[in-house]
């Protein structure tokens, strides 16, 4: 790792400290950038490296509402724009109640190369709440949203940042934050992104990730020899992206035979399809949280109660809950098990020693920033949408959304290849992204 780099790292955690899932991404993606900045020693110069881990601009904000009681109730919300050289910042907005400035700052670095893999113009950025939905009436959430929104609308623009949802924001919260934005702007635009369909939302979206998730690990296995066709997968989550995730490997011939929650996880060995994976769209709504009911309605199956579904033996493994749910004890029991392939669905699910651990026992990884980009590149095709003021067949998006994440791993494997003289798709996407924005900056100059 050269000098610069290491500096950069430690320059970086120094200014933001006790961010540890900020200090892990800035320490990933700087990483496997060394042949990159021994190429373009022009870099350091301009201190592209420390402007790119500081962010543009964040934002921070009280959130006052009532709740159902009366009871006045106080939260904390962020936006961190961090890097907008290739377009409008966008990224999800977060509500959970572990979100704190370390939390967003990971995420919105890690969607700056997100986004300028998908090969669409947008920067990266990220936001969110220390609120938890779950629990929350109709009424509650409506209100808090609404706060929410009546803070953010100022900084946010069909041309300036864009949010979406993320954990703890689906449908139903980005109903309430564009009615919000609605009312204060006067003005019916595609400031924020997965909408309904009826109000300007684009056909596919909820899907969008999880597809893209498959489309990218069964190019991963078709690299690699194989495809996905045939194999046992173990899916960690029961969320949108989950779900789109079991329904596509589903489509294309794999045999899912794992979701799980934050109570345990649920082994189908016969596998989740048809109906079953209809019913993961009734485990999220129902607002508890927990994948335990699914053994209830499908005899087969059972729950296993406080354990990830790592230990299940599995051909492909794609998590696709939270960040770090692969540490180094499960790379252990992954590798254990036989397995060859891991592709990342959630962001930055597996530590910096996982990987390692995991590349080094001969396992093929599909980092998180290339392989669940297929959502952020909806969200940009819905945006394309609304400014046009049109709406996009499901098929056009479909296709467009393979193609793209196609393109993303064939841009990785290059990368990985010109600098490394390898196959390493973690790598690859780093540079890859990396060099699209560099790119950027340098003809934008010192702003």
């Amino acid at each position: 790792m050269s000098n610069y780099v290491q500096d950069c790292i430690a320059l970086c955690e120094k200014k933001n400290p006790g961010e540890v899932e900020f200090h892990q991404t800035v320490e990933e993606v700087l990483g496997s950038l060394a042949p990159v900045i021994e190429k373009h020693p022009e870099y350091e110069k301009v201190a592209l490296l420390e402007r790119l881990t500081e962010p543009e601009r964040g934002v921070t904000f009280r959130v006052v509402w009532v709740d159902d009681n009366g009871k006045v109730q106080v939260n904390k919300g962020y936006r961190y724009q961090f890097n907008s050289a290739i377009g409008p910042y966008k990224g999800g907005l977060r509500f959970a109640p572990n979100v704190y400035p370390g939390i967003i700052k990971f995420l919105g670095f890690e969607q700056c190369f997100k986004n300028a893999l998908t090969g669409l113009p947008i920067g990266g950025g990220k936001g969110g709440a220390d609120f938890d939905p779950n629990g929350k009436s109709d009424a509650e959430v409506m209100r808090f949203c609404q706060a929410f929104m009546t803070e953010l609308y100022r900084h946010i623009g069909p041309s300036t940042d864009v949010p979406a949802g993320d954990l703890g924001v689906g449908g139903r919260e980005i109903g309430y934050l564009f009615g919000q934005y609605k009312k204060i702007a006067n003005r019916f635009e595609g400031v924020l992104t997965g909408k309904g369909l009826s109000w300007g939302g684009l056909n596919g979206r909820t899907e969008a990730t999880g597809y893209g998730i498959v489309f990218f690990a069964n190019r991963m296995l078709e690299a690699n020899g194989t495809s996905i066709k045939g194999k046992t997968v173990a899916i960690s989550g029961f969320g949108n992206v989950a779900w789109g995730t079991v329904k596509k490997a589903t489509e294309l011939g794999g045999k899912v035979v794992t979701i799980s929650g934050p109570d345990g996880y649920i082994y189908d060995e016969a596998g989740i399809t048809g109906e079953k994976i209809d019913f993961m769209l009734e485990l999220r709504s129902s607002g508890k949280n927990i994948c335990a009911p699914y053994a209830d309605k499908f005899p087969g199956s059972k729950f296993v109660a406080g354990k990830k579904p790592w230990e299940v033996k599995a051909d492909l493994y794609i998590p696709c809950a939270t960040q770090n749910e692969i540490l180094i004890d499960d790379a252990k029991q992954i590798v254990a098990n036989g397995c060859k392939f891991v592709c990342e669905g959630s962001n930055m699910s597996s530590s910096n020693e996982a990987i390692a651990y995991l590349q080094d026992n001969g396992i093929i990884v599909g980092p998180s920033k290339a392989a669940n980009a297929g959502g952020v590149a909806c969200s940009c095709i819905e945006m394309g949408q609304n400014a046009g003021k049109t709406v996009f067949k499901p098929e056009d998006v479909y296709a467009q959304l393979y193609d793209i994440m196609i393109g993303i791993h064939d841009a990785c494997e290059a990368a990985s290849k010109e600098y490394y003289g390898t196959y390493d798709l973690v790598k690859g996407a780093n540079i890859a992204g990396f060099l699209k924005i560099a790119d950027a900056m340098m003809a934008q100059g010192i702003v």
